[in-house]
């Protein structure tokens, strides 16, 4: 008997082809990308196999309804009419959230409201009891997709987001986000054979997310908690036992990971980040200023240094003294940065070998690579190439 049911993973935009890798390592059937987004088959084992592992997920749905409205009415009825019994109980709590691109429907908000009726309605009248809201942890989190008049109704496996790792206690002034990072260290196509380092670390967030991937370390392992675990039909015995075996799989790479932060309240927060991931015998934070520490040789450099976004800074400055300590005391390494100032990479003063378009938040950005080679200046030029993925 086969027991796989469809579900939606969400990602940020660009991120499909990463997303869609993972599934089909993590082993997934019918596997299919769409709009920030992919869709795949498991079973409930899968369901909890997905939240915990996937690094590139924002949220992992469970669609249980499609149908057509032409109004707020029958969109009312229609959500009515679903067996919601099945799924919680009547003295439980919900949560509704809508997302609507449609010309008929034009209010979110007002068709959260309406699907919040429907279901509390349909236990009032067959129980006498109804479900209360819950916003921050409900039993049960609605997620409500209009397009046009096509409606999906879905249950959200997740609950909170899942770049809620759960080790981030401590953040600086706009801290990377943690699927952002995961998908980031990713795009590197970095094996894990070297070093890291982060030259301006901030949170930590980035050598935290690179360190799990290297070892194989599920991405969620540190959450408290996922919004199945309040369903009705949550197996606590079946989540322990992938929880244990994606314990056993870990493995303990010969790497260092070092950050350097020149603000020491950086360094304590990188320091408590790490602590909380469990990952203070695999990473080293030094309170360090990049442009005058000494440089490492064999390292693959990954980092998210400041731009006016984030602090009021010199960017030609800034960034040309970036490129100088890139080419003066990091000779045969690789370097990884990403910036939301799209003029900011000019005034590194070194050719990309790549630049990939991605999207912190809303703010366009490139996560760009620099290769500083060994040897002559004529040599490098040689074999220096400029790629640009967009």
């Amino acid at each position: 008997m086969n027991d796989n049911f469809l579900m939606l993973a969400k990602t940020l935009f660009g991120f499909e082809p990463l997303l869609e890798r993972e599934l089909r390592e993590l082993g997934a059937a019918n596997v299919k990308v769409v709009n920030r987004g992919v869709t795949f088959e498991g079973d409930l084992g899968f369901m909890y196999k997905a939240n915990l592992f996937l690094r590139t997920a924002i949220k992992i749905l469970m669609p249980i309804k499609r149908f057509r409205a032409r109004d707020e009415e029958e969109l009312y009825h229609r959500i009515k009419q679903i067996r919601w019994e099945k799924y919680m109980e009547a003295d439980g709590s919900l949560a509704v959230g809508a997302t609507v691109f449609s010309r008929t429907f034009t209010h979110s908000k007002f068709i959260a409201l309406k699907t919040k009726d429907g279901i509390v309605d349909r236990f009032r009248e067959r129980s006498g009891t109804r479900p209360n809201v819950d916003l921050r942890r409900p039993s049960l989190a609605i997620n409500i997709h209009i397009q046009e008049q096509d409606v999906t109704v879905s249950l959200d496996t997740s609950g909170e987001s899942l770049h809620q790792r759960g080790y981030r206690t401590a953040v600086n002034l706009a801290p990377i986000n943690e699927v952002l990072a995961a998908g980031l260290v990713m795009m590197t196509g970095w094996d894990g054979e070297n070093d890291v380092l982060d030259p301006m670390c901030g949170s930590g967030t980035m050598l935290i997310e690179a360190c799990m991937w290297a070892n194989r370390i599920p991405a969620n392992i540190n959450r408290r908690e996922f919004g199945f675990e309040r369903w009705k039909d949550y197996d606590p015995d079946l989540f322990e036992l992938i929880r244990n075996s994606a314990l056993k799989k870990m493995r303990d790479r010969p790497i260092k990971f070092i950050g350097y932060d020149k603000a020491p309240s950086a360094v304590r927060k990188a320091t408590d980040n790490v602590y909380n991931a469990g990952l203070d015998d695999f990473i080293t934070i030094e309170q360090q200023d990049f442009f005058k520490a000494e440089g490492r040789e064999n390292v693959t450099i990954m980092t998210n240094p400041p731009y006016g976004e984030r602090l009021e800074i010199n960017i030609p400055e800034f960034y040309a003294r970036i490129g100088d300590t890139f080419k003066k005391v990091y000779k045969g390494c690789a370097a990884w940065l990403i910036t939301g100032d799209l003029s900011a990479l000019k005034h590194v003063g070194l050719k990309t070998s790549r630049k990939i378009k991605v999207y912190n938040g809303k703010l366009e950005s490139r996560w760009a690579k620099y290769e500083m080679y060994s040897g002559s200046k004529k040599a490098s030029k040689q074999v220096e190439p400029s790629g640009e993925d967009e």
